[in-house]
């Protein structure tokens, strides 16, 4: 009888595991579009300088995964943390948490922190601050893409010096004929009149302080791993191309996060995003 229970123990097992194996919570892609394992993403990740780890905002594979990556890659490598999520004038707040000198409590009143940081975020500061790993404020001060977005690049060299310096220095490269940019173009119904060519100017001068952000915190021989949207590194554009015009010489990684009905082969329209590419089933529950 004990062997006939742990058979029937051990057939349930096994119709369960494969039953799993027909449900993946997701797959990995390289830029080729083909299947790839974890290990051999992490055996190339732990090769680069920088990491630009592309994310859905709301989907909780990819944060899942972000925080994988992260206690992977720290096993092997001296890491620093930058991330889209975090402002650069709370940086001063930021480290002090980081550094015990406020609590949770205030770190929520003086950083502005996104609605999903507690499910999504707070996992990977936490183990950052457990492993004395530095968490980069990267992300221009949202009022100051506002200000790019109802009136141009232009109108921040009217900002104080005392201002400026929570932006990269100014006038920054901007290239509409990028498709990333020139796709947001076309989301304005193409028209490429001044006040619609300010839409994609506010990501450019958001992509362009990410990318000013990461390099001014770079240390020669660590990993610098950034979380942002897939859309500011999708196409090794956005804040990829800011890094490239400044140090082309760096070795960089990015990764994109992608939802689809089928996951088991990669959509040609994904193909070349990134060179990691995860691919999440588009009826993933999200945090938000």
């Amino acid at each position: 009888m004990k062997i006939l229970t742990l058979l029937l123990i051990f057939s349930t097992f096994f119709a369960l595991s494969l039953f799993a194996q027909k449900k993946p919570a997701y797959r990995l892609y390289s830029a080729k579009g083909k299947k790839v394992s974890y290990k051999k993403m992490i055996n190339q990740l732990d090769k680069a300088d920088i990491i630009l780890f592309g994310e859905s905002h709301n989907n909780p594979i990819a944060h899942w995964l972000q925080l994988e990556v992260t206690q992977d890659l720290n096993q092997s490598n001296e890491l620093i943390i930058g991330a889209e999520m975090f402002e650069r004038d709370n940086q001063a707040a930021l480290t002090q948490y980081m550094t015990d000198e406020i609590d949770r409590k205030a770190l929520d009143s003086l950083v502005r922190l996104w609605n999903n940081y507690k499910t999504d975020y707070e996992p990977i500061v936490e183990f950052a601050k457990k492993n004395y790993i530095s968490v980069i404020a990267t992300n221009i001060p949202r009022k100051y893409a506002r200000i790019v977005f109802k009136e141009g690049l232009e109108a921040l060299e009217e900002l104080p010096a005392e201002e400026k310096k929570w932006i990269a220095p100014l006038p920054i490269a901007f290239d509409i004929e990028l498709p990333g940019y020139k796709n947001m173009l076309t989301m304005m119904g193409g028209d490429a009149a001044h006040s619609s060519l300010n839409f994609p100017k506010a990501q450019a001068i958001k992509d362009a302080t990410m990318a000013y952000s990461i390099l001014e915190h770079f240390q020669s021989g660590k990993t610098f791993l950034h979380l942002n949207g897939s859309y500011h590194s999708d196409n090794y554009e956005g804040i990829l191309w800011y890094l490239q015009q400044a140090k082309p010489n760096l070795k960089y990684k990015t990764i994109t996060t992608v939802s689809q009905k089928d996951i088991g082969n990669l959509s040609k329209e994904h193909i070349g995003k990134a060179d990691f590419i995860i691919c999440v089933p588009e009826n993933m529950t999200t945090t938000y």
